[in-house]
């Protein structure tokens, strides 16, 4: 399985276009197929790209939920709002729709940061303010969810 490593700070211009770090790129370039798909975060005001191979993996198992379950149709509908196909340019830009600039509150200055096998795209003043934990909040925060994660290896 590979994953994104970094975080960087870029541009993005009055028509949402993205210009992406030549490190990222390269990064993108080790996936199989060049296009990506880019969606609302489900807990955060940011973006999140997927490699398609990623992108279909997840959607085959929620394509396994029963749809003729309420709640589930629901999580799907709202999961799936928004969702996009991208490719980076010639210029090694991506381009971001209308809905999605505004769901995220895509201003100029932007944050694009690893998150293991998708990456995220923030406004950077957001971004700024979701890391600026201290470092007692996060080392209990690491204690809650990697605590026991070894126990099962």
């Amino acid at each position: 399985m590979k994953n994104f490593i970094g975080t960087y700070e870029c541009k993005i211009d009055d028509k949402g276009r993205l210009k992406l770090p030549s490190s990222l790129i390269k990064q993108m370039e080790d996936f199989d197929n060049k296009t990506f798909v880019i969606k609302r975060s489900v807990f955060q005001p940011c973006l999140e790209v997927y490699p398609m191979n990623v992108w279909e993996k997840l959607m085959g198992k929620i394509n396994k939920l029963n749809r003729f379950i309420k709640k589930n149709a629901d999580f799907i509908r709202m999961f799936t709002a928004g969702v996009k196909t991208v490719e980076t340019d010639n210029a090694g830009r991506l381009q971001i729709s209308k809905d999605l600039t505004n769901f995220a509150h895509l201003q100029k200055d932007i944050v694009i940061t690893s998150a293991g096998e998708l990456f995220e795209i923030w406004d950077k003043t957001a971004y700024e303010q979701v890391i600026s934990t201290n470092e007692e909040d996060f080392a209990s925060l690491a204690e809650d969810v990697m605590g026991s994660a070894f126990d099962e290896e």
